[in-house]
């Protein structure tokens, strides 16, 4: 008479802990760099956003002869920000769908833009290098 013996293969307890645990490691490294890349990504798409704002408050101010204390309206700005005149896609990215007004205040044509949402944040910052004045 044959004995027969099941060896059906498959991991072990052990095995499947140290798989666990290896992913882990590996998700407490990378996890750190996704959120300081993503915090990266919106400061440096709002403050592309305030440079387009800052040139077409220049260019509107040089168009139309203004002051430099002046202050321009969103209508007055919008035809010189380029997207057919709309200024519907220009919200800061970490505002979670905020809109141009509740974003960004425009300021006289002398003062640089500024983000209400992250515009004083000590970490990344939303908001112009400061350049010296001519």
């Amino acid at each position: 008479m044959k004995v027969r013996t099941s060896r059906k293969s498959g991991f072990t307890l052990v095995e499947i802990m140290i798989v666990v645990a290896i992913i882990g490691l590996l998700a407490a490294i990378a996890i750190p760099n996704f959120v300081r890349a993503r915090s990266r990504a919106q400061q440096n798409t709002c403050i592309n956003n305030l440079r387009q704002i800052d040139g077409a408050k220049q260019q509107w101010a040089l168009e139309t002869r203004q002051q430099s204390t002046a202050v321009p309206g969103v209508n007055d700005i919008a035809p010189y920000l380029g997207r057919a005149g709309s200024i519907a896609g220009i919200v800061c990215p970490a505002g979670g769908g905020a809109d141009f007004n509740a974003s960004y205040t425009i300021n006289a044509v002398n003062q640089p833009p500024v983000c209400n949402i992250m515009g004083n944040d000590t970490q990344y910052p939303h908001r112009l290098p400061d350049v010296g004045t001519p």
